[in-house]
């Protein structure tokens, strides 16, 4: 298709070498420089038009080149036509040839373009149809006899960890508590009533060391350490334990109260 557009171009492709050919021309008519040795076109005296002074016109000169350049180009088509078929051929007979090297594969296409980033083409999944089950590998009374051992093997397992937990002793939480014991006067008997407090047992309750001290005017009151326990016994209980000895006590009063 190409080579026959190029058969009736009539486009200039070497408009230069035709304005080269005119200089030429008219030079060689003034005779100002001596003629190059290129081709010469001689047109028959009776078939070239002559101008005001007998010379050839340049319109003439013009189509006999043009003329010339369409045979070259008459003559470079046929060269190509000739290429194209000698490769035709041979291209036909690689394709017949059972040896012949496979095609080369054509090169990947271009991942479309979306906001200036390249799409990732899609990965092909492969579904895999899943094996067919057979029928005499159901046990339908499997299920229960599993559920049946699991729960066996969970109950066992809470009796041993409550066994575990009962074994190992609880913390007990204590609280460290110095009472001021206050009486009447300074005629009360202290000993007397030290001996009282000491007499209140509880479980829980563990009393400490004591001493007297001043507090005025002659009058001292009884300090004393004690331990409890506190889901045992609260500061409440024992006040009012012991401020049953009224004969004694005139009030109790806490100093100090530390956990343990």
């Amino acid at each position: 298709m190409a080579a026959e557009f190029l058969l009736y171009d009539k486009i200039w492709f070497d408009k230069p070498k035709y304005d080269d050919a005119e200089k030429q021309y008219y030079e060689e008519m003034n005779n100002t420089v001596p003629v190059s040795p290129c081709k010469k076109v001689k047109a028959s005296p009776a078939a070239t038009p002559a101008g005001p002074g007998g010379e050839p016109s340049e319109l003439v000169t013009r189509v006999a080149n043009l003329e010339l350049e369409n045979q070259s180009l008459r003559k470079v088509v046929e060269d190509l036509q000739l290429a194209f078929s000698k490769l035709e051929v041979r291209l036909t007979m690689l394709e017949k040839s059972p040896t012949s090297h496979p095609s080369p594969a054509a090169p990947p296409a271009a991942a479309p373009i979306t906001n200036g980033q390249p799409i990732a083409p899609a990965k092909k999944v492969e579904v895999t149809a899943a094996p067919e089950e057979d029928d005499d590998d159901i046990d339908l009374f499997g299920s229960d006899e599993e559920d049946e051992e699991a729960e066996r093997i969970r109950e066992e397992r809470l009796k041993q960890y409550a066994e575990k937990k009962s074994k190992k002793p609880a913390i007990i939480a204590k609280s460290s508590i110095l009472l001021d014991v206050k009486p009447w006067d300074d005629e009360t008997d202290m000993a007397k009533l030290e001996e009282c407090v000491r007499t209140v047992q509880m479980d829980g309750l563990l009393w400490g060391s004591s001493k007297l001290v001043p507090v005025g005017y002659g009058i001292k009151k009884l300090q004393i350490q004690c331990v409890v326990e506190d889901d045992k016994v609260g500061t409440d209980i024992l006040e009012e334990e012991i401020t049953k000895f009224e004969d004694y006590v005139q009030s109790v009063d806490i100093a100090a109260f530390n956990k343990i």
